[in-house]
């Protein structure tokens, strides 16, 4: 699928634009982009319908690492994330994906140093990065 047709590339470059401008002195992006991630949430829960999906357990973990970000000591965490969400619009790498598909509920392999080198440095396959849901946040008219 064309990126340009992913309705959750949308919402991660959404999401850029707004964190960026937080972190550029425009108080309301951080906030703005905080609900928009709920935004999504919420969008993204209404087509899986399942709590323990990896696409909302995603933009669940991206929403509280933003949360996280706003106590003083970890404002930080958000240029990190701005470059991680900027790298998942870009080229589709989503390190935050890679990283929780590694949490003990998420995988069935014992973790090992090999899992590890595969999980972050393997190319992106042909499956949709950072949890998208496989079409369902696609733009494109489903024929009927």
């Amino acid at each position: 699928m064309n990126r340009m047709q992913d309705i959750g590339w949308w919402y991660w470059l959404a999401t850029v634009v707004l964190l960026g401008s937080g972190l550029l002195g425009w108080s309301p992006g951080i906030w703005l982009a905080m609900a928009l991630c709920l935004i999504q949430i919420l969008h993204v829960f209404r087509l899986v319908r399942d709590v323990t999906a990896f696409p909302l357990q995603v933009r669940m973990a991206y929403l509280m690492v933003l949360a996280a970000g706003l106590w003083a000591p970890l404002q930080w965490i958000h240029l990190i994330q701005l470059v991680g969400t900027t790298a998942r619009v870009l080229v589709g790498y989503c390190l935050l994906a890679r990283t929780l598909s590694l949490a003990p509920w998420n995988r069935r392999q014992p973790l090992t140093w090999a899992m590890l080198r595969r999980t972050f440095f393997s190319r992106q396959t042909a499956l949709p990065p950072c949890g998208a849901i496989f079409g369902r946040l696609s733009l494109e008219r489903v024929p009927s």
